[in-house]
């Protein structure tokens, strides 16, 4: 059942025109984080949906019916602010039941509700308490239940984890799983933090200049990235990129770098002309190194040790190092001359316009286990 449709949405402040043509649905019971860099529209989309802005053009749909001119406590939706905004005047329980009051709820279902909301919280115990005396996990579990005592049909959440340590997000991250979990809600989330958006969500909108660039789980949007946008974007550290340049078009694509020299990979290039420029992608768990015979390799500028893993940094000659991870005892050192080997059953290939080569199906399992790189040749491209 869809619960929620986005239609060809668009929104305009001044001359600027924030999201374009936005068109999307969200399934009863989804979990939807709209991630995406900063100005991308996430927010200005959550607060549409909300009702706290208007939309210019375009049609949203709550349960099938057009909401655009309904007011935001019409609709049906709770929002969770990324500041707590509560009063501190109030208890826990006064906050939590301030909306139900303005609401005029009966006083026996508001603690019920109240009392509901608080238990599936944890906050039950501290219902008598002030905001000050909370942590900042439990103010924002306070901020939270506000939303969720009207029982919405749709939590609307504007990056509530920002303002708090990186200890405590991963705290409230495991939290907001759970809650979803045990309420079967639609929640729409919305973070910049890719880590929130590839843990929480059931299905991630990825949002560029105000336009959907891709949807889809973490999984299909990590493994098969539409663009060279959402490839970079998702992934810490991001996918490496390599400038290419297409020497033979068709179902399969004569490629020619400076490290992997010319070589053909399994895309479908036909559609594009002799010469064009392209970027070949791969991830840094997709690399793997072996120490290099004689001349022939490429030179490690850089380690970093995280502890359960460990990144190389390695001069291809471009303005960015290839970054690889390995084992933590892997030993490599700044200076070390090092061959390469791409795992070509996860590269990528992306046109001039960051759009991604279709992998035909049939090629994907004869191919080879691996492309050696060898030593940087100045001036390939």
């Amino acid at each position: 059942m869809i619960k929620l449709k986005l239609g060809n949405v668009n929104k305009q402040l001044g001359g600027a025109r924030i999201l374009r043509d936005v068109s999307l649905e969200i399934a009863a019971g989804e979990f939807v984080v709209f991630v995406g860099p900063s100005g991308c529209g996430k927010s200005t989309l959550l607060r549409l949906i909300a009702g706290l802005d208007s939309i210019c053009a375009g049609d949203l749909l709550i349960d099938g019916r057009r909401v655009n001119d309904l007011e935001p406590r019409e609709r049906g939706v709770g929002m969770v602010f990324q500041s707590y905004a509560l009063y501190p005047h109030m208890s826990v329980y006064d906050n939590i039941s301030f909306g139900l009051k303005l609401a005029k709820t009966e006083k026996i279902s508001l603690r019920e509700r109240v009392l509901k909301t608080a238990q599936i919280l944890q906050l039950d115990k501290l219902l008598q308490r002030k905001p000050k005396e909370l942590s900042g996990g439990q103010r924002q579990r306070v901020a939270m239940g506000r939303a969720m005592a009207r029982e919405p049909d749709i939590l609307l959440f504007d990056e509530p984890l920002s303002n708090l340590d990186a200890s405590l997000r991963v705290q409230m991250r495991n939290e907001i799983a759970r809650l979803h979990a045990r309420l079967g809600s639609t929640m729409i989330y919305v973070t910049h933090d890719q880590v929130e958006a590839m843990t929480l969500a059931d299905k991630i909108v990825v949002l560029n200049g105000g336009r959907v660039e891709q949807v889809g789980s973490p999984r299909e949007l990590y493994e098969h990235p539409a663009s060279r946008f959402v490839a970079g974007f998702l992934g810490s550290p991001r996918m490496n990129f390599l400038a290419a340049r297409l020497h033979a078009p068709g179902e399969t694509s004569l490629v020619d770098t400076p490290v992997l020299g010319m070589t053909s990979l399994p895309f479908d290039s036909s559609n594009l002309a002799v010469d064009t420029l392209l970027s070949l992608g791969v991830r840094p768990e997709h690399v793997s190194l072996k120490a290099a015979d004689g001349t022939v390799g490429v030179i490690v500028t850089g380690v970093e040790y995280l502890g359960s893993e460990t990144y190389v940094h390695l001069d291809i000659g471009q303005d960015d190092p290839l970054v690889c991870r390995c084992a933590v005892n892997a030993g490599w050192q700044v200076g070390d001359w090092v061959e390469l080997q791409l795992d070509i059953g996860n590269l990528h290939l992306f046109d001039a316009d960051g759009t991604a080569l279709r992998r035909p199906p049939q090629t994907i399992e004869t191919l080879p286990d691996g492309v050696s790189l060898r030593s940087v040749r100045a001036g390939a491209l």
